[in-house]
């Protein structure tokens, strides 16, 4: 049983700097939980905690029923992949994959079983008797995590372990991290700053910002339905677009106001929610790709159209990001590779209003997902 439970979380330095603020999380047994969020967000620091090479100010943690606030890190049955490898010069790959489970004098013949099993599995089998030296990052980032295999351990934790990797490797790598996660059947915590890397592998995301969880939940869902505009404007890339707008309702329904223009809600979007919010300021969130170039989808939908121009065209081979102007913001759509829309013209482009997102201007919490 390896679940995770962190209760009232705090983590305060010297200076009354607090870097992790009330932090409640329950990770299932055999989950793939990603910790995500900017630099400084706190996600790493909460991942120390529960490794045990961070002193917990307040609150409780819990591994499987096991409370560990003052269980060494070594203790603790978990194993931990850090951003830089952390792999011994002067040995082989083989003594890395070892060296810890030589220091609990385990068995010679029964160390030689986890690293031969560990490395078939990575797919390092050949490379056992080289030194890191002689390794790419993406080797040695394979060499790391075989070290931390071959203790099966209850609990993996995954400190950015792909951030020195190019493009490319990183790609791969993600899936094979996957993969890796299935095989093992071992609860997975990782922390990435990176949005596609906790879209894609994650059943899962936490969302901190300034030290505090903002969201917590399934990749589409965090998607579909952000809490509010941080997380909305955090998850996904390009980001999400926000446009001041007043939010009113004459005999047609309910619509936002921006630049004179009126963007209609659909009735079926709408909820009595939003009676608290007439003839007051709120944000409206759109997504790259509900905004549409297209002629047909405009002419179709005339209550949910805006006048823009094209500052830049961006095509991307599958897509074409389109940089738009409008009033005195500026707007992202993601529009088919096949649109004739260049830099320079001006258009009336369409709004999907049955997927828009309205967020309180003072808190900056959803109002409508």
């Amino acid at each position: 049983m390896a679940s995770i439970s962190v209760r009232h979380v705090y983590k305060t330095y010297p200076g009354d700097v607090t870097a992790v603020k009330d932090c409640n999380l329950e990770i299932a047994d055999k989950e793939f939980l990603i910790l995500v969020g900017p630099s400084g967000c706190g996600k790493s620091t909460t991942l120390r905690m529960i490794a045990g090479l961070e002193e917990i100010s307040e609150g409780e943690i819990y591994i499987g029923d096991r409370l560990i606030n003052n269980v060494p890190a070594k203790d603790r049955d978990i194993a931990m992949v850090f951003q830089n490898y952390a792999l011994y010069p002067h040995m082989t790959v083989y003594k890395n994959m070892g060296f810890a489970l030589e220091m609990r004098k385990t068995p010679m013949d029964e160390i030689d079983r986890r690293v031969r099993e560990a490395a078939k599995i990575l797919d390092i089998e050949h490379l056992l008797d080289r030194k890191p030296k002689a390794l790419s990052g993406g080797q040695r980032q394979r060499v790391a995590l075989g070290r931390a295999m071959v203790r099966n351990p209850a609990v993996f934790l995954l400190d950015e372990p792909l951030s020195n990797l190019d493009a490319k490797l990183r790609a791969s790598m993600r899936t094979e991290l996957t993969k890796l996660h299935k095989k093992l059947g071992t609860t997975f915590v990782y922390v990435t700053h990176d949005q596609v890397e906790a879209m894609t592998m994650g059943d899962r995301i936490v969302v901190m910002h300034n030290g505090v969880v903002q969201q917590v939940d399934t990749p589409q869902k965090l998607y579909d339905a952000p809490c509010n505009v941080f997380v909305a404007g955090f998850i996904g890339s390009p980001q999400m677009n926000f446009l001041d707008a007043v939010l009113n309702k004459d005999g047609k329904g309910w619509y936002v106001e921006m630049n004179g223009d009126r963007l209609y809600i659909p009735e079926a979007k709408a909820t009595e929610g939003l009676n608290a919010y007439v003839g007051r300021g709120i944000k409206l969130g759109v997504r790259p790709e509900d905004i549409y170039d297209d002629e047909a989808f405009a002419s179709a939908n005339p209550d949910w159209t805006l006048d823009v121009s094209i500052d830049v065209s961006e095509p991307m081979g599958s897509e074409v990001f389109l940089y738009l102007h409008y009033g005195e913001s500026t707007l992202t759509a993601r529009v088919s590779p096949r649109t004739t829309s260049k830099a320079g013209d001006r258009l009336s482009v369409a709004i999907d209003m049955s997927r828009v997102h309205l967020f309180d201007a003072e808190s900056e919490d959803a109002i409508l997902n």
